[in-house]
């Protein structure tokens, strides 16, 4: 149990300097699935791995931005551009949309009217009202003179 306890502080570790767990199993010795077995079993192990993966996230990127800068100095054109698009408002990529929205105001048919009319009904919306499709396809609705009293 002492020799877990051991092994899970060097994985965590070596995960810190090199955020690769298959690399982190070789130096220390062990399987990945004991490492996955151990993380799945120990919630607090399980967090501090993923805490020490973020880590050595960190410091590998401090490292690749840190020749990406030395590329640049060096007048590296692959580095200057790469820097340029992913860092300056001019000189990324750029997605521009432009188009035209038509709407269609059409008249009803007289079997789209009909359904209408027909749905209307079936879900008692209408009570005692009258539904009327105007001239233009437009759906009316009257009150009856008995539902008025």
């Amino acid at each position: 149990m002492k020799k877990s306890k051991q092994n899970k502080d060097l994985i965590i570790d070596q995960l810190k300097k090199t955020p690769v767990a298959e690399s982190a199993c070789q130096k220390i010795g062990i399987s990945r699935m004991t490492l996955f077995r151990w993380k799945k079993e120990d919630p607090e192990f399980a967090k501090a791995f993923d805490e020490a993966l973020d880590e050595g996230r960190d410091l590998v990127n401090d490292v690749a931005i840190s020749q990406l800068l030395n590329a640049i100095k060096n007048g590296n054109l692959s580095a200057i551009t790469y820097w340029l698009n992913h860092n300056h408002k001019n000189y990324g990529n750029k997605l521009e949309i432009s188009g035209r929205l038509k709407t269609d105001n059409g008249q009803l048919t007289p079997e789209q009217a009909a359904s209408i009319k027909q749905a209307l009904e079936l879900a008692s919306l209408l009570g005692n009202n009258n539904l009327l499709i105007n001239a233009d396809g437009q759906v009316e609705t009257t009150i009856s003179s008995e539902s008025q009293q």
